[in-house]
């Protein structure tokens, strides 16, 4: 059971920025690897054990990196454990401290994460450099309006994206003098507009892959709706090779809303998406309350499939062509199941939410069967 969506739709193409591809540990980043969606820890690293549940939770809504702060030699010193335990590969985020960085690199980290504006000189990004050549880590360059070099602030007057690009070539040039190419590059601000043209400037500079992101966006409503703007608009132009969400929130929404812009867009599927109408009296059923029901209890479905809940036959029946499961408000205290963009049977009101979740269960059981027989083939 599926709908038929395999036809290209030319006016909703995307064609991404040609860029080289790197390695973050087993993760690739960049050319035609699919676009990841990272997050950050915010517990203490050097409590290993509570960082360690975190990342699975992250692990878990489907993080493809998790980021790592080590601000302190406790946190270097647990960096160790958490890498050899977690099973994505764990970026090290260094700011100050340029030893953080190499102990980090000795610790077991995929790849380090430097502030240009705060690490030091180049003698120190450079020994950070041979740390990272040593031990099979890349490294991003992670340029912020709020931290710019102060020369590149008396130069300009002020952040902009001119700054933060010349920030971000300067250190790329560091880099590629000692011959290192394992790089990808973030040029963030909390202002979206500054952001995206700071990233646009960047992408027509240089090849390397290029990690999304509206910095310090704020809470989870504001921050979403500014994040999906800036990172959204920067996707729908071809840029960007990884993502993350900057949220003053649980983490794990970071993930969440990362995967919902991806859908969005099409450029990554994961998980149910379900369409649902904002409801009105036309419903017959309690449209807001069942999709709240549904999300919460498909939240662990991984495999990519839709859903449309519309409360009635206005736009039910033509939501529900376009989606492999849907379910459409009729009277009676009843409504119709939909199979593959098709009217399969009816369903009450009363067990409509056990129902749907029951036949999404099975469908994604399916797609994994499916899935795990084909990797099976392959090998």
């Amino acid at each position: 059971m599926a709908a038929d969506h395999t036809h290209i739709r030319p006016w909703r193409s995307i064609e991404r920025r040609k860029s080289r591809k790197i390695r973050v540990g087993n993760v690739e980043v960049g050319g035609d690897a699919p676009i990841t969606v990272q997050s950050m820890t915010n517990t203490l690293t050097s409590d290993a054990a509570a960082t360690l549940e975190q990342i699975r939770q992250l692990e878990e809504a489907g993080a493809d990196i998790v980021r790592v702060s080590c601000p302190d030699t406790d946190s270097t010193a647990a960096f160790k454990t958490i890498a050899r335990e977690s099973r994505v590969p764990l970026v090290a985020d260094i700011h100050f401290h340029y030893k953080r960085g190499i102990e980090a690199a000795q610790a077991g980290a995929a790849c380090l994460r430097i502030n240009p504006g705060n690490i030091g000189s180049a003698d120190r990004v450079r020994d950070v450099i041979q740390a990272a050549r040593d031990h099979g880590c890349s490294m991003r360059i992670g340029v912020n309006a709020g931290s710019l070099e102060r020369e590149l602030l008396e130069k300009y007057g002020e952040p902009c994206p001119d700054a933060m690009v010349e920030s971000a070539l300067n250190h790329a040039r560091i880099l590629q003098d000692h011959d290192f190419h394992e790089f990808k590059i973030s040029v963030k601000a909390s202002d979206p507009f500054m952001t995206v043209a700071a990233y646009h400037q960047l992408a027509e500079r240089i090849d390397c892959p290029l990690h999304l992101g509206v910095t310090e966006a704020g809470a989870l409503r504001t921050g979403t709706v500014k994040s999906s703007i800036g990172i959204g608009s920067m996707l729908w132009a071809g840029i960007g090779d990884t993502i993350r969400v900057s949220l003053a929130a649980d983490p794990v929404e970071e993930i969440k809303v990362g995967f919902d812009i991806l859908k969005s867009l099409g450029l990554r599927h994961r998980g149910v998406n379900i369409i649902a109408c904002p409801s009105c009296a036309r419903q017959g059923f309690n449209v807001i309350k069942t999709v709240e029901a549904l999300e919460e209890r498909l939240a662990h479905i991984s495999q990519p499939m839709s859903l449309s809940i519309i409360g009635c036959v206005v736009n039910g029946p033509g939501e529900a062509l376009m989606t492999d499961l849907g379910f459409t408000g009729g009277g009676a205290g009843s409504g119709m199941i939909y199979m593959a963009g098709k009217p399969d049977h009816k369903q009450s009101n009363d067990g409509m939410i056990e129902h749907i979740v029951e036949l999404v269960e099975k469908r994604a059981a399916e797609l994994k069967a499916a899935q795990d027989a084909e990797a099976i083939a392959a090998e």
